[in-house]
């Protein structure tokens, strides 16, 4: 095999790699996954909110 067509291959290895990420990253099965891991930050923050709040009443 030539250059040219292992090139060819590679080419068409990678597009499909490509379409199957965007496929599976925009599959309606994987929103609510997705939602979940975008909150957590937010998550994260009420817990860290409630903490301090238990310690101002504290003082």
């Amino acid at each position: 095999m030539d250059q040219g067509i292992v090139g060819s291959i590679f080419t068409v290895i990678v597009f499909v790699a490509f379409i199957g990420a965007v496929w599976w990253a925009f599959h309606s099965k994987n929103k609510a996954k997705f939602d979940d891991a975008a909150n957590v930050i937010f998550e994260d923050d009420k817990n860290n909110d409630n903490k301090l709040s238990k310690k101002d009443q504290e003082s």
